[in-house]
């Protein structure tokens, strides 16, 4: 049976209705059972649009079982994503975890089943990855790279067992090692920045604390070449990603096959993005295109 599918909205339906249309035309989705997890308001102002959602929510057709949980008050993406992954994990040894402002390519489940299927036993692999940078040079259909990443991704108990909710510990550990500059990408990106920012709670990001939980143990997700997810977030009434839409991409029109490979960083997948996000580096800022792939909330 496909992983169950973990789906996290909050209040803006539009949003969650193409994420949830997207989702259902996967194969698998008559297959797969999926989990709302529907947060509570955060202010007055965001009362309508959580209602809405979970009216929203109740209607969702064409998966093998629905179940619909409510948080009675707001806990926040963060805490609702770590909370909602930890019991679905803890019940089912796998999930697959899509927020409401992403839209999937129909092979989508496909990939990332298949993939938890074909590295369920290697302990070196944290996650499947959904999402692929729009990157310029031609790269495999599917490569790893080290650490995790936070746009349509799936996973198993045994590798979230080890996700660090303590962003101090981790960012201790990182100094120690004096590895900022590999988790940074060579300086490309600013994640040590980012965690940080969370470890000192002027973020509450759970991407990145995924991200270092498994960086610092060496191990590594599995990215598709061509992305079969697309961030539709960006913009006006965004809760987690404003601003620029340079990370927008076009979804993949065909099935990508998950072969066994070599369970190493591939270093032509890792110079493409790096080149990718020094070349937008020059254009918005290096933190500015960190708080876009971890968003300070997330």
């Amino acid at each position: 049976m496909p992983a169950p599918i973990c789906l996290f909205m909050y209040k803006r339906p539009d949003h969650g209705r193409r994420t949830i249309d997207s989702l259902r035309a996967n194969a698998l989705a008559a297959e797969s059972d999926l989990f709302v997890f529907c947060d509570g308001a955060k202010t007055a102002e965001d009362e309508e649009g959580v209602h809405e959602v979970r009216r929203l929510a109740r209607t969702i057709t064409g998966f093998r079982q629905l179940t619909i949980i409510e948080r009675p008050a707001n806990l926040g993406l963060a805490q609702s994503i770590i909370s909602g992954v930890s019991d679905v994990v803890s019940k089912y040894g796998r999930t697959v975890v899509v927020e409401d402002d992403l839209v999937t390519s129909p092979f989508f489940l496909k990939f990332l089943n298949d993939g938890l299927d074909t590295y369920q036993d290697d302990a070196e692999v944290a996650s499947i990855h959904g999402y692929q940078y729009p990157i310029r040079k031609p790269v495999p259909d599917s490569f790893f790279l080290r650490g995790t990443d936070c746009w349509g991704w799936a996973t198993w108990q045994r590798a979230w067992q080890h996700f660090e909710p303590d962003g101090s510990k981790l960012l201790a550990e990182l100094k120690a090692r004096h590895l900022e500059r590999e988790f940074d990408l060579s300086g490309s990106v600013g994640r040590t920045r980012l965690l940080r920012l969370q470890s000192s709670g002027r973020t509450a990001s759970w991407a990145i604390r995924w991200h270092a939980s498994a960086f610092l143990r060496n191990m590594l997700t599995l990215y598709p070449g061509r992305s079969l997810v697309q961030n539709i977030g960006f913009g006006a009434g965004a809760t987690n990603c404003t601003g620029v839409d340079m990370l927008r991409t076009s979804l993949c029109a065909a099935p990508i096959s998950v072969q066994r490979i070599p369970i190493e960083e591939h270093p032509g997948g890792r110079a493409a993005i790096e080149r990718f996000f020094r070349r937008y580096t020059l254009m918005s800022g290096i933190q500015k295109i960190s708080r876009l792939i971890f968003p300070r909330r997330a």
